[in-house]
């Protein structure tokens, strides 16, 4: 015996049929899906078929469906960085034919210097200067603009091709004298106070003025203001190497310590050394004509803040 069938039940308000579903004294209308929702749900399974037979998507025992076009993730990649290499080629091939104050006056090729010099600052020069090139004790801060060797761009690239007391025939070299076997104790105590004097105006002596002008002022003036030519380092001012107490300076009179680094021009291109140069004189310390950082190669110099002179 078949049970009787229950009577088409309609909406009262719209005359729609209901599901049957109700919940809290709302029904369900009996509406069909829209025509235009369905012609789009098919163009989809269709779609979605003939992704599957041109690209990869099926995985199987042994990978899976390569699909006909032989598309991969890998092969874009390599086109992609074959891209990259011809357009770096080109800009390499451009930074290498120009000068440095030519690759200053044109934004696009400036823009890439900087990137390009960043890059290579932080696989070459990071270790010693910091990543954000604020050095340390030591290691001399390119953030600032106290320069031993110059801080214009020619002077920045050559110290970077020759190194400083490195192997290169042409390296910048200074020496300075052991005191402690030239100076008694005493006096060496005294020469450290004058040279602190110097940069904070207070605490001269007599005996410490007339042995630096005996034994110093040669090399750093009698005023303390050093030369770019010997490689002798400003004491007039507040920024140190090895450390700006009277202890420090008194050490480093008595048994200096002289820091290397090595010459770039046997290890990197030349058009990698203009680069470096163009990125260290952006930082915003280099001297001459300065230009701002191109937004695209805009980069960021925080955390350390260590203040010390360059070589």
């Amino acid at each position: 015996m078949t049970e009787p069938q229950k009577p088409i039940e309609r909406d009262e308000h719209s005359g729609v049929e209901t599901t049957g579903h109700e919940w809290d004294g709302l029904k369900e209308l009996n509406h069909p899906a829209p025509r235009w929702w369905l012609i789009v749900f098919l163009i989809t399974c269709i779609w979605a078929v003939g992704y599957w037979v041109v690209y990869p998507a099926w995985p199987t025992l042994s990978g899976n469906t390569k699909g006909t076009a032989g598309w991969t993730s890998h092969k874009k990649l390599a086109e992609e960085q074959a891209e990259i290499t011809v357009r770096r080629g080109e800009f390499a091939d451009k930074i290498k034919a120009h000068t440095l104050d030519e690759i200053q006056k044109d934004p696009e090729l400036y823009a890439f210097a900087v990137a390009g010099g960043k890059t290579m600052f932080k696989e070459n020069c990071s270790a010693c200067h910091g990543t954000g090139a604020a050095g340390g004790k030591g290691y001399p801060n390119l953030n600032d603009d106290d320069w031993i060797w110059g801080g214009d761009l020619q002077s920045i690239y050559h110290t970077l091709k020759v190194g400083v007391r490195a192997g290169h025939d042409d390296t910048r070299s200074s020496q300075m004298p052991a005191f402690s076997g030239i100076l008694k104790k005493e006096d060496i105590n005294h020469v450290a106070e004058h040279v602190l004097s110097l940069s904070t105006g207070k605490g001269d002596n007599e005996a410490g003025a007339a042995l630096f002008k005996q034994n110093c002022a040669a090399c750093h003036g009698e005023q303390g203001k050093g030369g770019r030519s010997v490689g002798a380092p400003n004491l007039a001012d507040a920024i140190w190497l090895y450390g700006g107490i009277k202890a420090d300076i008194a050490a480093q009179v008595a048994n200096p310590r002289h820091g290397v680094m090595p010459t770039w021009e046997s290890r990197l291109p030349d058009e990698t050394i203009k680069q470096l140069a163009i990125y260290v004189h952006s930082l915003g310390g280099g001297e001459g004509a300065t230009k701002t950082i191109p937004s695209s190669a805009t980069t960021s110099i925080g955390g350390e803040e260590a203040a010390t002179p360059k070589e």
